[in-house]
């Protein structure tokens, strides 16, 4: 390099440097990505509970008016929904218990070693877009890491156990980031179940559902902290999202199915608020006129004749027969309601119904130096959320249902002279 030119190079990284500062860019190699699931957080919770590490993530970031999940608002489908941008439809997981004909065993969330069989899950989760890029991830404990998928799986990734307190799955996550740069995940999912639990055990409006949020909060305040603790706060961004929201059931609101066919004569999949079954017989018809219009609340569709609005008509792994439920009331036999009875199960919570039922929302927060500070968005469908997360990353994102269209706002590319910084980049505890 000849000496004269040194100067003017030099100068031109400086300006560089000068203008990356100033408009708080982030090469898309250094950002990592922390993926939060608090499974079954109402979206209506962070206003009412107003949980202080989620509220501030919210306010320094993009909010949404709710995140709308796919149908049935179920546990499954909607987590690996948001991890491939694809409906239900597109890849397969139609429900937390399923059946298919070219796959033995039936699906369910106890049954691991069908969970195992990489047939049931199509599409392509973003840990395997990222490290197929290249990219290390972590996945700890959301639906479909635990399988091989099209060949390939998270690098790290843990069993699910139900038992693992939270401060646990927030300290191997902070392991997992403390790792070499060569070694570090650039995107990690971290799981919370705890406001599911209680909102299906005691229902949505009541206090053991706002303790959960509390404590739930508090691991999330850990993680944070933990984040700016290993020199990362200006790197990581935060997206907390939930799966679906929660409806208060009521012992009024009760559809007991052996009132209206014989169960020893039915093959129930999944049971409530969406009931699919089978004939034992294989007289599609008599069952389908067996339960039609027996009850006010529960509208029975064939398969292929489910409405356009759930995207499922017809699918195979769908039985012949569907009951859907009204919103708040649930579907049972005589014998588990004398059981929910003496257990207050029948008054607690549930989800399931359909999307657009405003009790099904969900929750979606994100924030860091490549997010918009401070905006809050209209409620979004879940099946774009992927495409954010590629945009972050810097991945190409593969094939999906969602559109980049529909988040693009959210991302941060210049910063305007004057426009302060994330707390998240530059200071200590959230909330000081």
């Amino acid at each position: 390099m000849s000496l004269r030119f040194r100067p003017l190079i030099l100068a031109v990284v400086a300006v560089a440097l000068l203008l990356a500062c100033r408009t708080g860019s982030l090469a898309p190699e250094r950002a990592i990505l922390i993926l939060v699931s608090i499974d079954g957080f109402r979206w209506d919770y962070l206003d009412r509970f107003r949980p202080p590490t989620l509220m501030a993530l919210a306010n320094d970031g993009v909010r949404a008016d709710g995140l709308i999940p796919q149908f049935p608002s179920k546990t499954f489908p909607n987590h690996y929904t948001i991890v491939t941008g694809l409906r239900l439809a597109s890849h397969g997981i139609i429900s937390n218990n399923m059946t298919d004909p070219a796959i033995p065993g039936r699906f369910s969330l106890s049954n691991r070693r069908v969970l195992a069989d990489p047939r049931w899950w199509g599409g392509e989760p973003i840990w395997n877009t990222a490290e197929r890029q290249g990219h290390i991830t972590g996945a700890l404990f959301w639906p479909g890491s635990e399988t091989r998928i099209g060949g390939r799986q998270a690098t790290y990734w843990m069993p699910y156990d139900e038992r693992m307190p939270n401060d646990v799955h927030v300290a191997k996550s902070l392991e997992w980031l403390a790792q070499p740069e060569e070694k570090r995940p650039s995107f990690l999912t971290v799981y919370f179940s705890d406001v599911d639990h209680e909102g299906h055990e005691y229902g949505p409006e009541s206090p053991q559902v706002r303790d959960a949020v509390a404590d739930v909060d508090v691991a999330l305040q850990q993680l944070v902290n933990g984040v700016r603790s290993l020199g990362l706060a200006d790197r990581v961004h935060y997206i907390v999202v939930s799966d679906h929201g929660m409806s208060q059931l009521s012992p009024e609101r009760v559809i007991v199915l052996d009132d209206f066919v014989d169960l020893d004569t039915v093959d129930v999949v999944d049971w409530s608020p969406v009931v699919t079954l089978s004939p034992n017989d294989g007289n599609v018809e008599a069952l389908y006129a067996a339960l039609k219009d027996r009850h006010p609340s529960l509208a029975v569709y064939r398969s292929a004749d489910l409405p356009a609005k759930y995207g499922l008509a017809g699918h195979p792994r769908l039985p012949p027969v569907i009951g859907i439920a009204d919103d708040g009331w649930a579907i049972t036999s005589r014998q588990d309601l004398e059981r929910w009875k003496s257990s207050r199960r029948v008054a607690g919570g549930a989800h399931g119904y359909d999307p657009q039922l405003r009790n099904m929302h969900g929750l979606f927060v994100a924030a860091g130096p490549r997010l918009q500070h401070g905006i809050r968005v209209p409620a979004f469908e879940n099946i774009h959320v992927y495409e954010l997360m590629c945009a972050l990353l810097g991945i190409e994102p593969a094939k999906n249902d969602g559109d980049p269209a529909v988040t693009k706002d959210m991302l941060r590319s210049v910063k305007a002279p004057g426009q302060r910084t994330s707390r998240f980049e530059m200071r200590g505890r959230v909330g000081d």
